[in-house]
């Protein structure tokens, strides 16, 4: 029997505070500071199926409300009362997507019967592997990655399998932080059976299946009603992690929106081959993976927040996956860094966006936040090792506002780490946390400022690593006359003789005495800056987020000893106007451009896809190299260039 649609939201309401419950559980009783307070988790209550149709409301990562997890759940025979299954493989069934992403899942019966599973999934701060923390872009294949737990029963019959603790505990460094993280998602999921269970009983059985796949369908009919309000079209875009591998070459993602009525199609063909780097996306193929959707799933909430965020919002939506491509890599490719991917993912869908609604999409926001993570020892040489949070840039400018300062765009949801709690627990010394000036690209709506961390070691062999850096050669683009994003900085003893620019290294070693300053990228700015309203200008410059230099060059606002001369200013701002064309670009970004133009990549594309997986990086890389040494622009003879370098390539490498 159909519920009213009353008792649907009410339905629905009761199920997103069983997930919420689920959230709370877990960040009160878990162990490492990267789930209790920078919240890298998720909660979700899915159907028989597999289909996500809750999530909390306000806490943890918002990647996974549309998740699927049939694949794994499938790989089981039969489930009883009381079973709880794990797995963080990748490349089992597709729904771990880096190896320190532990997933679990438990059946919810009534009757006898399966109703749900509540599933939900932490990020370890360490699964062991080739380096602290487990990840760096410089890993290879997924072997380097830590410990992979194929999907197993973790708790059957009511009894816990002590063979998977153990090899737990013997493959990571911490093993007492990963056994009390783990032991807080038993607790969570353990709450969500509970919770689901007294709902079932109050809707009875029969009307808790049919309310919950209502719920999807309500969500997709939501759906299809924003994408009906898109006008029909094929929408390109793409951008560019700054290297594919450690001193690689820009690495690219392509995206083709084509939307035709209440559907949509996100085609990533032009998107760089399969990467012999950490880069990599483990989708495999499948068309609603969250990782390639979670840029449309903010654009859908962005144009209407009633939006139920659920497997249902993704049915119009289907993604195009070139097998052997970052956004479709094949075993054993590295993964560990696909979160980096999958922000350039989301940046190339507002992109694309951008151009089909340019006057309801944000600016650029950075993607690519800093995760800072520690290896050290205390004074009794007890070994440290900890998360002491993510730096990033903030939110790009909008249509209607400034980007959000610190924390924003696509992983805006990970939280702060106060300072107090990462010196109780890591003995180094803060010597700066906070936002930094003029990192807000400059637009009638300023970009987000960039968070700003500095910090000095105190103990030999101490390891820093700082995963998922980017923009630290091409920044993010401003819309509407808005200018472009500043670029990130990493550096060691910064003002000292022995200072490095540390560019987008991963992995530090310190000595005692050794700082690191890490300063997050620049967001990009929404319409002319010289439309900005002179008070708001001298209020950034009183609460410092702007100093008197920008304001004058990049706002035409002259201050002097803090009072606006109004005269000086009505010069600087006479005749200005916002640069030409709807989106801004960096210099880096038009300089490479105008070699690696939209047809050379097409003739990129077409070839790499012609030749074995496991060859196209390198020959990425020598065609790179090529077109370096005879050309340093695309012009009339650039497709006949290229087929001479493809042929060169098939002559001397037999491919």
């Amino acid at each position: 029997m159909a519920i009213d649609r009353r008792n649907l939201k009410v339905l629905a309401n009761f199920c997103a505070a069983a997930a919420d419950a689920m959230a709370f559980t877990l960040m009160r009783t878990a162990h490492s500071a990267f789930v209790k307070e920078t919240e890298d988790f998720s909660c979700q209550v899915v159907t028989r199926e597999g289909l996500a149709f809750a999530s909390p409301r306000q806490f943890g990562a918002p990647w996974y409300s549309g998740i699927d997890y049939r694949p794994i759940l499938d790989m089981f025979d039969d489930y009883a009362e009381g079973d709880i299954c794990i797995t963080n493989d990748p490349y089992s069934g597709f729904v771990a997507t880096h190896s320190p992403d532990i997933h679990i899942w438990k059946p919810v019966f009534h009757g006898g019967e399966i109703a749900c599973f509540v599933v939900g999934h932490i990020h370890n701060t360490d699964v062991g592997g080739a380096v602290p923390a487990s990840l760096s872009r410089s890993l290879t294949e997924i072997e380097q990655e830590g410990l992979r737990i194929p999907p197993v029963k973790l708790v059957e019959n009511g009894v816990l399998n002590d063979f998977v603790l153990r090899t737990i505990r013997a493959n990571v460094r911490l093993p007492d932080q990963n056994i009390g993280d783990l032991n807080a998602q038993i607790a969570s999921v353990n709450i969500g059976e509970r919770k689901l269970k007294e709902i079932i009983a109050r809707f009875g059985f029969e009307d808790f299946i049919n309310g919950v796949g209502q719920i999807l369908d309500y969500a997709e009919e939501q759906t299809r009603a924003i994408l009906k309000r898109i006008p029909d079209g094929d929408y390109f875009f793409a951008d560019y992690a700054d290297e594919d591998s450690v001193g690689g070459k820009p690495c690219r993602v392509a995206l083709t929106l084509r939307i035709r009525g209440d559907e949509i199609e996100l085609d990533y063909t032009g998107s760089d081959p399969q990467l012999g780097s950490s880069l990599n996306m483990p989708t495999g193929g499948r068309e609603r993976h969250p990782l390639v959707m979670v840029g449309l799933t903010y654009v859908l909430y962005t144009l209407d927040n009633s939006l139920l965020l659920n497997a249902g919002t993704l049915r119009p939506a289907r993604a195009v996956l070139p097998e052997g491509s970052i956004v479709n890599c094949q075993r054993p490719a590295a993964v560990g860094m696909r979160s980096l991917t999958c922000a350039t993912t989301q940046i190339v869908t507002v992109g694309a966006f951008a151009k089909a609604l340019p006057e309801l999409m944000p600016a650029a926001s950075p993607g690519g936040n800093a995760i800072m993570n520690i290896k050290t020892s205390d004074r009794n040489g007890r070994p440290v090792m900890a998360s002491i949070g993510p730096v990033g840039g903030g939110g790009g400018g909008t249509p209607v506002g400034d980007g959000s300062d610190g924390a924003g765009g696509a992983t805006g949801f990970l939280r702060n780490t106060p300072i107090e709690i990462s010196e109780a627990e890591v003995p180094i010394r803060f010597l700066r946390y906070g936002l930094e000036a003029d990192t807000g690209a400059p637009g009638r709506y300023r970009g987000g400022l960039s968070a700003v961390m500095e910090f000095q070691v105190s103990a030999p062999e101490t390891v820093v690593t700082a995963r998922n850096r980017n923009r630290s050669v091409m920044p993010s683009w401003g819309l509407a006359g808005g200018h472009a994003g500043t670029i990130s900085r990493f550096i060691r003893n910064p003002g000292r003789e022995d200072e490095i620019s540390l560019g987008n290294t991963d992995i530090v070693h310190c000595n005692p005495g050794d700082v690191i300053r890490v300063i997050g990228p620049g967001a990009g700015g929404y319409g002319n800056p010289f439309e900005r309203p002179v008070e708001t200008v001298i209020r950034d410059v009183q609460c410092g987020a702007l100093s008197t230099e920008s304001a004058r060059r990049d706002y035409g606002v002259a201050i002097s000893d803090g009072v606006v001369d109004g005269e000086a200013t009505a010069a600087l701002r006479a005749g200005r106007s916002a640069k030409i064309g709807p989106i801004t670009y960096a210099v880096e970004r038009i300089a490479f451009e105008a070699v690696w133009t939209e047809e050379r990549y097409d003739l990129l594309t077409t070839f790499l896809a012609g030749v074995p997986v496991g060859w196209r990086f390198f020959l990425k890389h020598r065609i790179f190299d090529a077109v370096a040494s005879q050309s340093n622009r695309a012009g009339s003879g650039m497709a006949e260039q290229m087929r001479a370098i493809f042929a060169d390539m098939r002559e001397r490498y037999g491919v």
